[in-house]
């Protein structure tokens, strides 16, 4: 018989940011996001990068308020990206913040998906 440890608590790594945890309810949602909804370690370590980079730029633009994100904010970010990292990053950081408001928006955290309008790199 194999143990099985259960963990209680996540790992730090795995709490959200501020932008993302302006309640209770939206922490434990990002949290579940990364949890629950992630499978594989790759993925999830990826999408938490995303969201990381995402949360700076944010940080470094005033933007303080998730509520206050607009697909405009989204199309800055991923036109900032295209100028530091690879096309298949780029497209992988806008899925994982896709989804990630997706999460956000059906357990009603926020109403839209500012991320939806974007367009990822070679897709115009």
């Amino acid at each position: 018989m194999v143990d099985k440890e259960i963990i209680l608590t996540p790992a730090a790594a795995l709490v959200p940011d501020r932008l993302f945890a302006p309640t209770a309810k939206a922490a434990e949602r990002v949290l579940e996001f990364f949890t629950a909804q992630i499978n594989n370690d790759n993925t999830r370590s990826a999408y938490l990068i995303a969201t990381e980079r995402f949360t700076q730029w944010c940080e470094d633009h005033g933007i303080r308020e998730l509520t206050g994100v607009r697909p405009f904010h989204m199309a800055a970010f991923i036109k900032d990206l295209q100028g530091q990292l690879a096309p298949p990053t780029v497209k992988q950081n806008l899925a994982a913040l896709r989804m990630l408001f997706d999460w956000l928006v059906t357990g009603h955290i926020i109403d839209v998906n500012p991320a939806h309008a974007c367009v990822a790199p070679g897709m115009s």
